[in-house]
């Protein structure tokens, strides 16, 4: 039956039998079997058919909406299956959030392109929340599921956070002991755009809801870092990104009795996320499981470490 789609799209394209067997080189008898042939098997008339004109029935424009994306998947999926066992090939645009982009995804950039030689990546390293369909973009790394029902996402990592200070703020300032002390305490925060940030602590039945604040703010964790590892104030940040200054002995970990957030419900995955098609290009298959693999790999090696710790 996809051959008679066929035939009925292009039909509808040029306006006539004629002129749609010019384009798919056949006859024009040929193509009105074909509708003709498709019609009997739907039990519907597609066209109102007169001599100088054809025009689309009510069943034949709302069967027309479906055929269009019929045809589009049946070929994506075709595609997808050529290329099964091909090498993945071709340019993948990928954005990512600044601090998971520079300690963990472009340190194995290399190892990717080298296993795939024919694939070019273009990467953004980025703060704020982009387009993919908009902006051409293959892949996102987010914290956080996406609500657009027009993407799918791939879980990477259990984004789990850690009070980290070091040890020469500490002598300074005194290890917190409860996580109302951090009121007292220069709390560096990443910038969640608004005026009064919170974090979060639970401990088995008891919760805890504590505005912070200090001297530095930032949109991503980099600057946080750096300046938590000098002595210049303590925070919260994710495990992935303070675990081998923890590891190091460059920073201290506060209140490990509690169970800390930056948001009230959850501290959010991190997702590869990309657009919605059911038969994904095989460069951005290739690109997620990869990642997928390696992170499994890390959060491995990070649990093992911290059990040995």
């Amino acid at each position: 039956m996809l051959n008679l789609i066929r035939v009925f799209i292009k039909v509808v394209d040029v306006g006539s039998f004629s002129k749609a067997g010019v384009v798919l080189n056949m006859a024009p008898s040929s193509v009105a079997r074909n509708i003709d042939t498709l019609e009997k098997e739907l039990q519907i008339t597609l066209f109102k058919r007169s001599t100088r004109q054809l025009v689309l029935t009510d069943e034949g424009g709302q069967f027309l909406e479906g055929a269009a994306k019929l045809v589009a998947e049946a070929d994506t999926l075709v595609a997808s299956l050529r290329q099964a066992n091909d090498e993945p090939e071709g340019m993948l645009r990928v954005s990512v959030f600044e601090s998971f982009g520079r300690l963990y995804l472009c340190p194995i950039l290399p190892e990717f392109l080298q296993k795939y030689p024919k694939v070019k990546i273009e990467i953004e390293l980025e703060n704020r929340m982009v387009d993919l369909f908009d902006e051409g973009v293959d892949i996102a790394i987010r914290i956080g599921r996406p609500e657009d029902s027009g993407l799918k996402a791939r879980v990477l990592t259990t984004n789990h956070t850690r009070l980290c200070a070091s040890d020469e703020y500490l002598r300074r300032q005194g290890m917190p002991l409860k996580p109302s002390d951090l009121e007292q305490h220069n709390c560096l925060v990443l910038n969640q755009n608004r005026q009064v940030v919170h974090w979060y602590f639970k401990k088995g039945s008891q919760s805890k809801k504590i505005a912070v604040n200090g001297n530095l703010s930032s949109k991503g964790g980099s600057p946080l870092l750096e300046a938590v590892t000098r002595g210049t104030g303590i925070t919260l940040l994710s495990n992935w990104m303070v675990a081998p200054s923890i590891r190091e002995g460059k920073l201290v970990v506060c209140l490990p009795e509690w169970q800390s957030s930056l948001h009230l419900s959850t501290s959010g995955d991190v997702y590869a996320v990309y657009k919605g098609s059911k038969y994904p290009k095989p460069v951005i298959r290739a690109f997620i499981d990869f990642l997928a693999e390696k992170q499994k790999t890390r959060d491995l090696i990070m649990n093992r470490n911290q059990d040995q710790a």
